[in-house]
């Protein structure tokens, strides 16, 4: 199902130390789970496209214990992100660490929750310290959540659905 219409992403800073970005996405849940959660198609989407980068690997063990690293090539110069997930819980919920910044860990949970065969996703950051939210990406969600969208309707279209 498509919209003429893209759908809106929220982002609210709910604390000192605390992000939420809300967005509804034209997919099942286990579409939306899927892309989240293997790397051939999480690569697909999670850059943006606008800020130049080139995800040169996209590791992802996604599993409680598991790590994930994603290494970008910008400007000649290498930048990589990883951490490990704390939770899984197949179609609903994610859970892991950014472990690169210095200042201490950040903790991401993404919930999935699907209405009417599409599915509500929010993301919650929990930062360290103020000037990590201050210093943290997530200014770049909507764009990355519309190229997510975008990658839906590819898959909901090339694949079958149940």
């Amino acid at each position: 199902m498509e919209t003429s219409k893209a759908n809106e992403t929220k982002v609210e800073r709910i604390s000192d130390l605390e992000l939420v970005v809300t967005r509804t996405v034209n997919a099942p849940t286990r579409l939306v789970f899927e892309a989240w959660t293997k790397a051939e198609l999480f690569r697909r989407w999670w850059v943006p496209k606008s800020y130049g980068l080139n995800l040169v690997s996209c590791e992802m063990d996604v599993r409680v214990g598991g790590q994930y690293r994603l290494a970008f090539l910008h400007e000649g110069s290498t930048m990589e992100f990883f951490g490990t997930y704390l939770e899984v819980t197949l179609d609903s919920r994610l859970v892991w660490t950014n472990e690169e910044g210095g200042a201490g860990q950040t903790v991401t949970t993404v919930t999935f929750e699907e209405h009417d065969g599409k599915t509500l996703l929010v993301v919650h950051d929990l930062y360290p310290s103020k000037e990590a939210v201050d210093t943290g990406s997530t200014g770049a969600m909507p764009e990355v959540l519309d190229q997510l969208e975008e990658l839906l309707v590819s898959l909901g279209s090339s694949s079958e659905t149940k």
